[in-house]
């Protein structure tokens, strides 16, 4: 072997192939430091290479070495008698077992050796407004044996549920931290002289501390979990799951969290390599004082999906400028609580309620959720009223004590049907605010079917069937995972509950209807008062602004009071009549239920109590149609008519 002083050429950090040399880049303040090769099939150490004092600028030592196949070798940096892992590398070659310990000195790197055939591959790009995120973590997705797939906790198990995730209607994957990290403290070890006489000696304090199951810690930057992979070739098969989503019209996003100690001038450079190597989608940045508007900013990143709590468009983008492709998004909790609020009926939340419902920021997008990784599942949030975090092991001391959870009467698991029946209203009510507002809704992994974590609010030490995702609950709440892809079809068929900008609540077509409106017991009166819990919301589809113009109305009346509540709908256009289209009560079915509207007459629905129901103007009917006949019917009330 023989080596090139490279003083010009110190990035990228790390170690990359260059034609047929290799060039390695490594940052320290120490002075003795340099590179030691293994043999890649062995592990046989091979050659220890000093960097040389003339090797270096600032504090990066660079140098390039001929005559040496990157196929055949792996590499770690040493400073003074101590093996230190590249932070930057781009693969750490050989089967890796989550949740075992490694060895600080046993982690060594290799290079990215396939050329990939992308095919063409292209991002899709998908509009916020026509986005449906899906959050997940890779390991918990498929784990578990219900599961059914070959290659379970894997990136490969994720592609064999493929065809389940299109049908529930997701159009973007977000996965937690998915980079190589140490689930477990390196673990001590006695001193080892190895053949080049180096000291073989981790750095750690032992195993006292818990398993990492999410992986939110300073990892790896640059490299697939080697554990999540299901073939030996992590980075194959994490561009493989990349390319077939692609293919399927469909985006991955990342969570990157950066502690403090991460140098924030490198931020940009992670996200770049992981949009140009693996051609992922976007970043949700999670940790404190990110440079977040020169990461949006970077234009290299003009077009990746760029999460974090909040960017200040005002430094993004000129005044007046309108982004073609708004790639930044807001990512806070505010929808979280207040919605969870209204759900569990406190009182003051309407004016809240209906602020988020259409909020849609004028120059990015806003990603809201009612459940996540963190806190409870959609099935926990209506059957615990206090966190269960036990199996923890800290006492139920970790994880936040503010849920805003109702548990229906009875804490944890229940035969009662009466209690059981409300949960799966509860849970179908908090559907319906996730998909009937306005920004791109999220979803965490197996609520669309009730997956319980038996009351774990903060399971993120528990690689087992806590946090596994159980798709037995499939079966068991098929009627709960039905009503969501209900839901999904009946917001894609209605563009004005997905709109590229915030609704005006202003009737700028002339047409007789305001794009957004809101309706009490009076129409086109709401009551928002402290203690209304109940309203109509209209909104009017010529404001879709799609090529097919489309002149109904919609209307959706929520009441999360425990008693039933009656709202008032506007009269439709001429020629039309308002149908149900669904309801989350049970005896609410509705859908067979049509009605005729006069003139001068005012509709009236009678919403029962903690539901929500929809209901679409249609072409009037010859006759009034009762599902149950005139027994259910009810008398009109002077020029009132009760819709049934």
């Amino acid at each position: 072997m023989t080596n090139t002083f490279s003083r010009k050429n110190p990035y990228p950090l790390g170690a990359h192939k260059e034609g047929g040399r290799l060039r390695f880049a490594f940052v320290s303040k120490k002075e003795s430091c340099g590179i030691l090769l293994f043999d890649r099939a062995s592990g046989k150490p091979l050659e220890k290479i000093p960097f040389l004092p003339e090797e270096r600028i600032g504090n990066i030592y660079c140098k390039t070495v001929d005559n040496i196949e990157a196929a055949r070798i792996t590499y770690q940096f040493y400073e003074e008698d101590r093996p230190v892992p590249d932070e930057r590398a781009r693969v750490f070659p050989g089967k890796s077992s989550f949740g075992r310990e490694r060895v600080w000195t046993a982690m060594r790197a290799g290079f990215l050796l396939d050329d990939f055939d992308w095919e063409g591959d292209q991002s899709p790009r998908i509009p916020y407004n026509n986005a449906l995120v899906y959050c997940m973590h890779v390991r918990g997705f498929t784990k578990h044996t219900s599961s059914d797939v070959k290659n379970k906790g894997t990136f490969a198990g994720i592609l064999e549920k493929l065809p389940y995730l299109k049908e529930i209607g997701v159009t973007t994957l977000e996965l937690q931290p998915a980079y190589e990290f140490l689930e477990l403290p390196a673990r001590e070890e006695q001193q080892e002289k190895l053949a080049y006489g180096v000291s073989r000696e981790v750095m750690g304090v032992g195993t006292s501390q818990k398993l990492n199951y999410w992986g939110y810690k300073k990892g790896f930057y640059y490299a697939p979990k080697a554990a999540y992979a299901a073939s030996d070739d992590p980075a194959v098969e994490f561009k493989t799951l990349v390319k077939t989503l692609h293919e399927s019209n469909m985006e991955l996003v990342m969570q990157f969290y950066f502690p403090g100690e991460v140098k924030r001038s490198e931020i940009s450079e992670i996200l770049r390599f992981w949009v140009l190597e693996y051609h992922v989608d976007g970043f949700h940045l999670m940790g404190e004082n990110l440079p977040v508007e020169l990461l949006a900013a970077d234009d290299a990143l003009a077009d990746t999906k760029m999460w974090y709590y909040r960017f200040d468009t005002d430094v993004l983008y000129e005044m007046g400028e309108q982004p073609k492709y708004p790639h930044a998004a807001e990512y806070n909790e505010a929808w979280y609580y207040d919605m969870r609020r209204y759900l569990k009926g406190d009182e003051g939340m309407l004016n809240s309620v209906l602020y988020h419902l259409r909020h849609i920021p004028e120059k990015a997008g806003c990603i809201h959720y009612l459940t996540n990784y963190h806190g409870f599942t959609m099935a926990d949030l209506v059957s615990y009223d206090q966190k269960h975090n036990e199996a923890n092991g800290e006492n139920n001391r970790d994880g936040s004590d503010y849920n805003c959870s109702w548990n229906c009467g009875e804490e944890g698991s229940t035969r009662r049907k009466k209690t059981r029946q409300l949960r799966i209203r509860q849970m179908k009510n908090a559907m319906c605010l996730v998909l009937l507002s306005q920004s791109t809704p999220l979803i965490f992994m197996g609520d669309e079917f009730g997956n319980s974590q038996k009351g774990n609010n903060n399971p993120y030490c528990q690689d087992n069937a806590v946090a596994w995702l159980d798709w037995g609950a499939m079966k068991k709440n098929e009627e709960l995972l039905a009503f969501w892809k209900q839901l999904v079809s009946f917001r894609r068929e209605h563009p004005i509950l997905h709109p590229a900008r915030e609704l005006r609540l202003m009737d700028d077509l002339a047409c007789g209807y305001p794009d957004l409106s809101y309706h009490g017991q009076n129409a086109w009166r709401p009551q928002t008062e402290s203690y209304f819990r109940h309203i109509g919301v209209l909104f009017c589809e010529r404001y879709a602004e799609t090529e097919d113009e489309d002149d109904g109305l919609l209307y959706v009346a929520m009441n999360m009071h425990w008693e039933s509540h009656e709202l008032a709908l506007p009269r439709p256009q001429k020629g039309k009549c308002w149908k149900m289209a669904f309801s989350t009560d049970a005896e609410e079915d509705g859908l067979e239920r049509r009605t005729e509207t006069g003139n001068d007459e005012q509709l009236l629905c009678r919403i029962p109590a903690r539901s929500i129901s929809v209901y679409v103007s249609v072409a009037a009917c010859q006759q009034k149609t009762v599902k149950g006949g005139e027994k259910n019917a009810r008398p009109d009330v002077g020029k009132k008519r009760f819709l049934q």
